[in-house]
């Protein structure tokens, strides 16, 4: 029997808000099933976690569900600081979505295979990832895959 390397996800704080939107709700509480059967480890940041503590209870309440196990703790670093300032700088994104350049920041520093958002604005959106990917390569990180929860829950 071969041991499958469990896929490590960065999920953004829209995923866990998610299961409370009727648009979304599905593929997010498909996701975290996903998680629980062992499939993905999500990867927390700091700025999920601080996002988390300023949503509603009912939000915060998801990440109490999934077991310990599969859950990993990005610690904050100067690193992160500077991919997340060099987004912003590269003009991927204004200074106000600060927060979210940290999300893919976090992400790329710890070499999550990928990040799940809903936020088709700022992160899951063509010109977005294509800048976010340059900015990476050009200080020597991987090109980062970034996907909603419907392209990566099992149908």
């Amino acid at each position: 029997m071969t041991n499958k390397r469990k896929l490590r996800i960065y999920l953004d704080t829209s995923v866990f808000g998610g299961c409370f939107d009727v648009e979304f709700e599905v593929e997010s509480k498909m996701l975290f099933a996903e998680v629980e059967k062992g499939k993905f480890v999500i990867l927390l940041s700091e700025t999920t976690l601080r996002e988390l503590n300023n949503a509603p209870l009912r939000v915060q309440d998801v990440i109490k569900n999934i077991s310990r196990e599969n859950i990993e703790i990005i610690e904050h670093s100067k690193e992160i600081v500077f991919l997340r300032d060099a987004y912003i700088q590269a003009g991927i994104l204004a200074k106000k979505h600060l927060a979210d350049a940290e999300h893919i920041a976090c992400a790329t520093t710890s070499n999550a295979d990928f990040v799940v958002s809903w936020n088709f604005k700022h992160i899951v959106h063509y010109d977005k990832i294509a800048g976010f990917q340059a900015v990476n390569i050009l200080n020597g990180y991987k090109p980062i895959n970034i996907f909603s929860p419907k392209e990566v829950v099992s149908s």
